[in-house]
């Protein structure tokens, strides 16, 4: 019986290499890589790493567009025991230098437009030692290639790492001041792709389709967790509807994994009822609260298992999720992956509520990261003495144990005096037939202190009419918790991930290149300037 991987990332491949060498593992565009060809890719990497100077606990930043590339470099980082620094690929060349200062980083990987950023600020990047190139590079780049030239059928010292030391620092958003490194161990890392393979019956026979970020930390077990059960992942660039929908009928995608507005665009393409989606097994979704009314329309041309899910940069992945074997909650986020404790506590004085009473999610065990990276002090914001990590989710827990996540708690509108929570309203708003993708944020208000707006997409080919939306929301929500404008848009701000930025929501204002057709509630104040232009899915 073969060895299955017991420390570390870094062991998945050389074990799905060694079950099934031949078979496709990775498709991306026009190349298809087997289980050797990566295998054998990253430990070129890995000795090309050692060759130029890399040892164990180096940190090397990866800051990339999915490819093929990135997946070597990854677990070559890996392999060669050095720390890896998957990088947002959004960030600016002044985020991009904060970043790989604070990690001290000595390497950095780039591709494409990447390398651009990277070339306008090297002279800034005092403590980098080596950068490497997916494209044509730069004048102080090394071209991959070149790399993987050096490092070809050479031996490289394989560290046997402790499984909880550090192996990866991945970045949050940075919602609010500079992003903070997550330090994450090698158990947590591998653990969490384990278990979410088991709750989701991953087998060898899965090819799954996901345009996810490998840099995230969703896109990361989606792709690590098919390596692991021996599937094949077919990784698309960038998310696009009609690429991602062709893909899933060429390719006979037995899964598709992505955020809840890659499926709201898919839905509402023209390609959604003419795609062939009968090799479709399962799916998954999380990253954003979503309306049930996604997964009805979802389900009509595919009704397979649509496993909500939940996570965080904080523990490398999920956190909960449902299992494919058992009965879906909808609404819910699932439960607890093996081995991870929940807690629901209060706002107010941190104790444990009551099933179905609303409070802050609080989780523990193996997956939760070791800390951020040379930030104490927000690290024990954060994380209690007793491992218990503070998500800033607001949430409530029925009693099969089934979890319901209600809103971020820091983009709750205070309205009038009353909590309202956009992700009630945009459940509500989403359900239009007439919006494809909604996004709920503040504005202040002189009366009210603040009062919420709904930023709409409509379905394609449909004037989508404002006034009609608000009507559609007085049956459907109490007045308190109503938006009190409508705005139509062509997109919404979106991150890497295609997750809703509701934080760039309010630098929509009119007199940019989309013009938005407003709408006021008759009850609400007025004369909020607005704006329809917006960010794209990358």
């Amino acid at each position: 019986m073969l060895a299955r991987p017991t420390f570390g990332p870094a062991e998945i491949l050389p074990f799905a290499a060694s079950r099934a060498p031949d078979k496709t593992a990775l498709v991306v565009a026009n190349t298809r890589l087997s289980y050797r060809e990566l295998d054998e890719r990253s430990n070129a990497v890995a000795a090309g790493l050692q060759e130029r100077g890399i040892r164990a606990g180096d940190v090397c930043s990866v800051y990339s567009q999915n490819c093929w590339e990135w997946i070597v470099a990854y677990h070559g980082i890996l392999k060669a025991g050095a720390v890896v620094n998957p990088v947002n690929v959004m960030l600016t060349g002044t985020e991009l230098v904060y970043v790989l200062d604070d990690c001290k980083a000595k390497a950095v990987f780039a591709g494409g437009a990447q390398m651009e950023v990277v070339d306008s600020v090297a002279d800034q990047l005092t403590g980098l030692k080596l950068i490497f190139s997916f494209g044509d590079g730069g004048p102080q780049s090394v071209p991959f290639a070149d790399l993987l030239a050096i490092g070809a059928g050479r031996q490289f010292d394989q560290q046997s790492a402790d499984p909880t030391a550090l192996c990866s620092i991945g970045y949050t958003s940075g919602t609010t001041g500079h992003p903070k490194g997550a330090m994450q161990s090698h158990q947590s890392i591998l653990l969490n792709c384990a278990l979410t393979a088991a709750m989701h019956g991953r087998t060898a026979n899965d090819v799954t389709v996901t345009a996810l970020p490998a840099p995230h930390v969703y896109g990361n077990v989606a792709i690590n967790s098919t390596f692991l059960s021996g599937g094949t992942v077919v990784l698309m660039e960038r998310f696009d509807a009609a690429g991602a929908l062709s893909l899933l009928e060429s390719e006979r995608a037995t899964m598709f994994e992505g955020v809840p507005a890659m499926y709201s665009m898919m839905v509402a393409s023209e390609a959604f009822v003419a795609t062939d989606l009968s090799s479709l097994e399962k799916c998954t979704i999380g990253g954003q609260t979503f309306t049930p009314d996604l997964i009805r329309r979802w389900n009509t041309r595919t009704p397979v298992p649509l496993l909500e899910l939940w996570g965080m940069t904080e523990i490398s992945g999920l956190g909960t999720t449902h299992a494919l074997y058992l009965p879906q909650v909808n609404g819910s986020i699932g439960v607890a992956l093996p081995g991870m404790d929940l807690r629901i506590v209060s706002l107010d004085d941190g104790t444990e509520v009551h099933p179905d009473e609303h409070g802050e999610l609080t989780v523990r065990g193996p997956l939760v990261m070791l800390g951020y990276h040379g930030r104490p002090d927000s690290t024990a914001e954060v994380l209690s003495s007793d491992g218990w990590l503070r998500t800033g989710d607001v949430a409530y827990r029925d009693r099969t144990g089934h979890v319901f996540i209600v809103d971020r708690l820091k983009d709750m509108i205070i309205t009038g005096g009353y909590n309202v929570y956009p992700a009630e309203i945009e459940r509500v708003v989403g359900s239009h037939p007439d919006v494809a993708m909604v996004a709920v944020g503040g504005l202040p208000d002189e009366v009210k202190g603040e009062i919420a707006v709904a930023y709409v997409v409509a379905v394609e080919h449909v004037d989508l009419d404002p006034d009609a939306v608000l009507a559609y929301c007085k049956g459907r929500l109490a007045a308190y918790k109503r938006p009190r404008e409508v705005i139509v848009v062509q997109s919404l701000p979106t991150t890497s991930s295609g997750k809703l930025m509701r934080r760039k929501l309010s630098e929509i204002h009119p007199g940019a290149a989309i013009p938005p057709l407003s709408c006021r509630d008759k009850e609400g104040p007025n004369n909020y300037p607005h704006d329809g232009s917006a960010d794209h899915i990358e």
